[in-house]
């Protein structure tokens, strides 16, 4: 599971020290001077990321982290056709226009053509990142005809024998038609949510075949999560699989991938991380789940490396009824300084599970390792790029953590530059109400957001437990098992920030701290996180339907006591908290509802708290937010240019390996799809 980068950590906020341990987001500055923002487009910002550290590895070190920053990157095409089976295709067709194109590059349908361009690079596909629906562009089908046809006709990808005239025909519903695939994962009620959704997981079937295919596997004790690297489809007649794996499905990008891993192996710093290693490139030549869970285990039982590796077919938040993982890595190093303070609060896993409201049945008795550190990011790819998690836990199959433990990051560097870029961006003081509420954000913001990101990873996804003889998530809650569980961690996190308990272990000065992250939530869940709606929608992606699950339910049960209001002043709309500690009992009845929702495995609450609470929009309030938040000119989503590793060669022997970082990110995705391109336009 990972935590995505939300609007109330972006409030232009400070860092801090407790006293006890020093919390910094980024502790060594890798260039004075660095300029974290680059182009912007739509509702886009671009930004850039430093990797301090890197140049105090040993060559060995730099050496791992550029074998798997390329195993990263040889999986770029893997997640543009899970996005979408058109993908490739549109995607080949735009870097041609691009580098080919003859015509005015000064026009306004240029710039049209260039946004659009932007918007599915960063997207990995033509749905939008977060919202899920398709976007096209702004301009006409006449223009990109005329695009086209002033391009380079040879590289298109057109099929055998095919025209260019029949090539136009055949793409123009694919790009320019609303109609055409509209949402690549949807997660609406009352209907068949894999037809529904365009994501390439399914073709062919529908919702009853595959949960009928899937009934079938064996899901008692330590099964493998079933249908995870997989495309279900029909052939003769005849639900199947087809395996992602080498000499299966995505082939050449697996190749390339084990390619860069079998080079990892013999740089590994111990023998706990080459023997993951071994066990990854086992998994992706045998696509079998039972290596991947073996593969999970010796991930976890690597502790001792400075560096490591996400790389996989991980997060199920693309597929409606959450079985198919999406293809992702990040390669990280230990950022020593910052994981003093989430170690501080893993290492007290067992009290947080304890006095937790739970149900005492729903409670692990004994918490098994949980791993915390936070990391810089050296590279990401796939479902981890351009929009990146902040916090990541893994692995994400229940029994493996149950028994195995688990690893929770923080991405330090990723948040440090998401706190730089938006310093002083005046959301803050156009959305939170009172003076005071104002101060404490701006004293305790990032610690209060860092605190979150680390309870929300490390405690809030490892705890509890289902209980025996119920299925897993993707079976029991299906298209609402995602946003439940991110709305538990969540709970979880909000439920201890109010604690003394992180005041005892010295990871936070006062309750004020968790006082500031009260009245952040709160704000972005009910108000802020409106910001990225267009009107007339409701909620879609599932970090956003926890949030204001949470938010709108505690102020729905609150109402009698007036824990929670909704203030009115001069037009405007705010938040505002008038009981904390009601708060987080509230929070607390929560947390102990929705855990018994899983561990009961019951659908119909899951159902009712996520469209009850999660999804509908008040669309006056929605209209209000959007003209206020258009006056500051700040972009709702951001994501990251990656940085490049350069080996130093003396002959065929690596000297060192260099990380610099450019400046463009659409230089970046026409070099990424010119280098990394590995798979056919139709998988």
């Amino acid at each position: 599971m990972r935590y995505r980068y939300v609007l109330a950590t972006a409030l232009g906020i400070g860092c801090l020290s407790t006293g006890q341990l020093t919390v910094t987001a980024q502790t060594t500055p890798a260039e004075k001077n660095f300029k974290v923002t680059a182009e912007s487009f739509a509702d886009l910002q671009i930004l850039r990321y430093q990797v301090p550290g890197f140049d105090e590895l040993t060559l060995q070190q730099k050496k791992l982290a550029y074998y798997l920053s390329e195993a990263a990157l040889s999986g770029r095409d893997i997640i543009y056709d899970q996005s979408g089976k058109y993908n490739l295709l549109i995607r080949k067709t735009i870097e041609n226009i691009y580098s080919t194109y003859k015509g005015d590059r000064k026009s306004a349908d240029w710039q049209k053509f260039l946004t659009y361009a932007g918007r599915f690079w960063f997207s990995n596909g033509n749905h939008h990142h977060y919202g899920n629906e398709k976007f096209i562009p702004e301009h006409s089908y006449a223009y990109f005809t005329r695009l086209v046809l002033n391009s380079n006709l040879k590289g298109f990808p057109v099929n055998k024998s095919e025209s260019i005239t029949a090539f136009l025909t055949r793409i123009r519903p694919i790009i320019f038609d609303p109609k055409f695939q509209p949402k690549m994962t949807d997660t609406s009620p009352n209907i068949d949510n894999v037809v529904a959704s365009s994501n390439n997981f399914y073709e062919g079937v529908t919702q009853k075949e595959v949960e009928d295919y899937y009934a079938k596997f064996n899901t008692e004790g330590n099964a493998p999560s079933w249908g995870l690297n997989t495309k279900v489809l029909k052939q003769n007649g005849k639900v199947v699989e087809k395996t992602w794996k080498v000499g299966g499905m995505y082939s050449p990008a697996i190749e390339r991938i084990v390619y860069w891993l079998e080079k990892a192996v013999p740089v590994a710093e111990n023998a706990k991380q080459k023997d993951a290693l071994q066990k990854l490139v086992k998994y992706y030549r045998s696509g079998d789940l039972r290596d991947f869970d073996e593969y999970s285990i010796a991930w976890v039982n690597d502790t001792a490396s400075r560096l490591d590796v996400v790389n996989g077919f991980i997060e199920v938040y693309k597929d409606a009824i959450g079985k198919k993982g999406s293809f992702e890595s990040v390669v990280s190093l230990k950022d020593m300084e910052a994981t003093k303070r989430i170690k501080a609060i893993a290492d007290q896993a067992q009290w947080f599970e304890d006095n937790s409201p739970l149900m005492p049945e729903h409670k692990k008795k004994t918490v098994k390792g949980i791993t915390a550190k936070a990391i810089t990011v050296i590279m990401e790819s796939g479902d981890a790029a351009p929009a990146t998690p902040i916090g990541i836990n893994l692995p994400n199959a229940d029994w493996i953590r149950r028994d195995h433990g688990s690893k929770s990051v923080s991405l330090s560097n990723i948040v440090h530059a998401y706190n730089v870029s938006s310093a002083n961006s005046g959301v803050l003081d156009e959305f939170a109400f009172d003076p005071a509420v104002k101060a404490r954000i701006r004293q305790y913001g990032t610690l209060a957001s860092d605190l979150h990101t680390d309870m929300h990873e490390c405690i809030g996804h490892a705890s509890g437990q289902i209980n025996p003889g119920v299925a897993t998530t993707d079976k029991t809650l299906k298209n609402y098992a995602s946003t439940l569980e991110e709305a538990r961690a969540d709970l979880v996190a909000l439920y201890y920030i109010m604690d003394p308990k992180l005041i005892e272990i010295g990871v936070m000065p006062s309750l004020e701290v968790g006082k500031a992250e009260y009245d952040s939530y709160i704000m972005n869940g009910l108000i802020t996180q409106l910001t990225r709606l267009k009107p007339g929608n409701n909620l879609e992606e599932a970090h956003m339907r926890n949030r204001q699950l949470n938010a709108l339910w505690v102020y729905e049960k609150g109402k009698t006591d007036n824990v929670i209001e909704f203030v009115k002043q001069n037009g405007k709309t705010y938040t505002r908290i008038n009981d904390y500690n009601k708060l987080r009992i509230l929070f607390g009845q929560l947390l102990r509802e929705i855990q018994r929702i899983k561990s009961e495995g019951d659908f119909e609450a899951g159902k009712s708290l996520v469209e009850n609470y999660g999804v509908k929009v008040d669309q006056e309030l929605l209209k209000e937010v959007l003209a206020r938040y258009a006056k500051l000119n700040v972009k709702p989503y951001k994501g990251f240019i990656q940085p490049k590793l350069i080996p130093v060669m003396n002959g065929n022997e690596i000297t060192d390996i260099k990380v610099t970082y450019p400046s463009s990110f659409y230089q970046q995705m026409m070099e990424f799809g010119k280098k990394y391109s590995y798979l056919p336009v139709m998988n």
